[in-house]
C-alpha cells in the first residue's frame, strides 16, 4: 500500500489521491492510477485464437475467439489513449523445443503441445515454434512503436522473463489482463502478480479460455475472490477514455 491517507472503494483499500479514476469491477470498484498502469494482452498468437493453430489441432474450440480479439484492440486504443504500456506476450518455444523441458519438466507432460506434437510428430517444427504462424500474433493486432513485446517459456508471463523489472522500473503497480486462456497464462500471470504485489484486473469480454466456457467462468470467479478484479471492455473504455492524458506522449 502506498502512503498516505487511504479509504475505501467497497472494499478496495488504495492511496487517496484527488481526481484518479474508479474503474467498475467485481468484487469491488478499484481505484487505478493510468501512470501506474500498464495493460498485458497475453498470447493472443496465431496457435491460441486461429484455425489450424495449435489450440484447433489439438481439439479446442477457437471458433469464437474474434470478440475477445476485438475487444481487446478496443482496451489497447483506449490504453494508448491514456498513455498506459502496451505489453504483449508471446509464448513458446525455440524451433527444437529445448526451451519446452525434457522429461525432467512438468511442462513437457502437461503442455497440450507437445503432447500433440509427440502423437502426431509430423507437427513438429510447427506448434509454437518461434518464427513460424503459429507463433506469431494474429493479425488484428499489431504491436506499435513503443510496445512492448515479451517472449515466454512458460504459462506465466514472470517466469524467466524480464518483466518484473520493465514494469517497477516505470512504476508500473496496476496489471490490466486481456488474452488467452483466462484459465492458463491469464490466470498463473495474475497470480505470480498478486505475490509480488501487483493489482491484477481481468477484462472478462476481452479473454477466452481453454475448454469449456465454465473454464472461464471458474477462472474468473477464483481471480475475484482469491487474487485480483474483473472489469468490462466497456467499463475499461468508458473510466479510461474519459481520463486520457491531453497530450500523450510516446510510451517508453
Amino acid at each position: 500500500m502506498l502512503e498516505g491517507d487511504t479509504y475505501e472503494v467497497s472494499g478496495c483499500f488504495q492511496a487517496k489521491q484527488e481526481g484518479q479514476p474508479v474503474l467498475p469491477a467485481k468484487p469491488e470498484p478499484i481505484v487505478l492510477n493510468p501512470a501506474e498502469t500498464a495493460v498485458i494482452v497475453v498470447d493472443i498468437q496465431n496457435a491460441y485464437a486461429s484455425k489450424d493453430g495449435y489450440l484447433d489441432k489439438a481439439g479446442f474450440d477457437v471458433s469464437t475467439t474474434a470478440p475477445a480479439i476485438a475487444n481487446t484492440a478496443k482496451v489497447i486504443e483506449t490504453a494508448r489513449g491514456a498513455n498506459m504500456p502496451i505489453i504483449f506476450f508471446q509464448n513458446g518455444w525455440d524451433p527444437d523445443y529445448k526451451e519446452a523441458g525434457g522429461p525432467g519438466s512438468p511442462n513437457w507432460y502437461k503442455s497440450n503441445a507437445l503432447k500433440t506434437m509427440r502423437k502426431q510428430p509430423e507437427l513438429l517444427g510447427s506448434l509454437l515454434a518461434k518464427g513460424t504462424w503459429d507463433y506469431q500474433l494474429v493479425d488484428a493486432l499489431v504491436p506499435q512503436q513503443g510496445d512492448i513485446i515479451i517472449p515466454k517459456t512458460r504459462y506465466s508471463g514472470f517466469y524467466n522473463t524480464n518483466l518484473d523489472s520493465m514494469l517497477r522500473s516505470r512504476g508500473i503497480r496496476n496489471l490490466i489482463f486481456t488474452g488467452i486462456a483466462t484459465n492458463v497464462c491469464v490466470e498463473s500471470t495474475l497470480r505470480d502478480g498478486f505475490h509480488r504485489e501487483y493489482f491484477g484486473v481481468v477484462i472478462d469480454d476481452a479473454t477466452y479460455q481453454a475448454g469449456p466456457v465454465a473454464m472461464h467462468e471458474a477462472a474468473l470467479y477464483n481471480i475475484q475472490t482469491f487474487f485480483g478484479w474483473v472489469s468490462s471492455t466497456q467499463q475499461f473504455c468508458e473510466v479510461f477514455g474519459a481520463n486520457q492524458s491531453p497530450n500523450p506522449s510516446t510510451n517508453k
